[in-house]
């Protein structure tokens, strides 16, 4: 749906009528575009603490996508590092002074290991602040803090959340923060993740914490970035419109052939889906008994599936006083139960491959709740236990398993929500507006690389950095 306000406070006279009353100004928000670069601009690299452990990683990270990089002045030893990996690099501004714009700021925080030394991020974002480009990136590197060693280097490296999250509602105009944890030995993981947190792909993920591990099965480096599912076959519950239909685009885009599932009574929106994908399509009910099983038969046709995205799901809204027995029963297995069933179903079966890729849909709610939700709710944060508590024995299998958890996106669903709640949806996030379905569809296509086998057990919020749970 088309946001209006958004239009009308970036025309011109909008503009001076928004500042005048100090209204939210949302920006339009920069989205990916195929063949379009990792990075638009240069990147300012800080670190702190007495031994940086990232910045060789980083050097080849950004090597490889031939960006641009300067030091700030409290970071000299990125140069030799950066010259090493043949990087155009340095020094960024001095003498008080701020350097050119840029369009990331990086800072390699694994070097923290006291919390006397968090001057080195305050000086690094106090000069750098203002000089990030609409639209631009701030990630933090840090430790785990469940990793570290001693328990002031767990408190420092757990603070670097509160700079990230408050990060992301200071800097405004359409730039995000996020911190991602590395762990000890997963170095070499962190490649997928970068690449999706620093580009245009990642428009509406904002405040968010990530970790990478250890690889789960082998790391494989994609042949061709731009089609980093190339070969794979991938199945799109909830395919027939909206955030389905977006991400079974955006898999097609990066190289994936698509199977396409929806209710029976979709079959329209479904199939006009699979044509113009050229995927197959799978009319089905999931909550029914037999679904799992016909499921596998289907998979083990096909020569198995590499990606399984459960996004599938239904509400079915009262306040719990007013909620009949057979709603709360409908919304928790079509939502929950039969993503435990499926799952379990295609691992035993072998018709998810080794190596392959579960992606779950939760939900701002499963998060931070609703009111009038609470069937929905409970069955949206049974889908993060379901990824926290599956990760580990799926990992033994060479699986990986997260989720995205989106905000308010723009759909036919939300377009249908009365305009004042419409409207405190859109602007109650630190880029006060909607998302789009394809910012889902991002998300998931990120966790479904085979890149991201250091991704295990994460779940993302797609919401714009929402207020809500924060």
């Amino acid at each position: 749906m088309k946001d209006g306000y958004l239009d009308f406070a970036n025309s011109s006279v909008g503009a001076k009528l928004v500042n005048a009353l100090g209204l939210p100004k949302p920006l339009p928000l920069e989205r990916y575009e195929p063949g379009q670069p990792v990075l638009s601009g240069p990147v300012l690299i800080g670190y702190g603490g007495g031994q940086p452990q990232l910045l060789e990683s980083l050097a080849r990270f950004f090597g490889g996508i031939k960006a641009q990089t300067y030091a700030h002045e409290k970071a000299p030893n990125w140069i030799p590092v950066a010259n090493a990996a043949g990087l155009t690099t340095g020094r960024w501004g001095g003498a008080g002074q701020a350097g050119v714009k840029v369009k990331a700021l990086v800072f390699d925080a694994t070097g923290l290991e006291d919390s006397t030394q968090s001057d080195a991020l305050y000086w690094f974002f106090h000069d750098a602040a203002r000089s990030v480009l609409p639209s631009g990136r701030v990630v933090v590197l840090g430790r785990p803090p469940e990793e570290c060693t001693n328990p002031r280097q767990a408190t420092i490296q757990r603070a670097l959340e509160g700079l990230t999250r408050s990060l992301g509602k200071e800097l405004r105009k359409g730039i995000n923060a996020q911190l991602v944890y590395v762990s000890q030995g997963a170095e070499a993981n962190i490649e997928s993740t970068l690449r999706f947190l620093l580009s245009p792909r990642s428009a509406y993920v904002s405040g968010q914490v990530i970790h990478v591990g250890n690889a789960v099965g082998a790391y494989q480096v994609p042949a061709d970035w731009n089609q980093a599912l190339a070969g794979k076959k991938v199945l799109v519950t909830g395919a027939s419109r909206g955030i389905g239909a977006a991400i079974a685009e955006v898999m097609v885009r990066e190289g994936a052939q698509v199977i396409c599932l929806d209710v029976p009574q979709a079959q329209p929106g479904l199939s006009e889906t699979a044509a113009r994908l050229k995927g197959k399509a799978i009319a089905l009910d999931i909550g029914a008994e037999d679904a799992p099983q016909k499921l596998v038969e289907a998979a083990l046709a096909d020569g198995g599936w590499d990606v399984i995205v459960h996004n599938a799901g239904i509400t079915r809204d009262k306040t719990v006083a007013n909620m009949k027995e057979h709603l709360w029963q409908m919304v928790v297995n079509v939502n929950l139960s039969t993503q435990e069933r499926i799952n379990e179903a295609l691992v035993n079966s072998g018709a998810l491959k080794s190596g392959g890729r579960i992606v779950c849909v939760s939900s701002i709610s499963g998060i931070a709740g609703n009111m009038g939700q609470t069937n929905y709710a409970v069955s949206k944060a049974g889908v993060i236990g379901l990824v926290h508590s599956t990760a580990p024995v799926l990992a033994a299998k060479g699986i990986t398993i997260n989720a995205v958890a989106p905000g308010f996106i723009e759909t036919q669903m939300t377009a249908a929500v009365p305009f004042a709640i419409r409207e405190a949806g859109r602007r109650m996030n630190s880029m006060s507006q909607g998302g789009q379905p394809v910012d889902v569809a991002e998300a998931i296509a990120w966790f479904a690389s085979p890149a991201s086998s250091g991704i295990n057990g994460n779940v993302v919020r797609v919401c714009g950095q929402s207020l809500l749970g924060a």
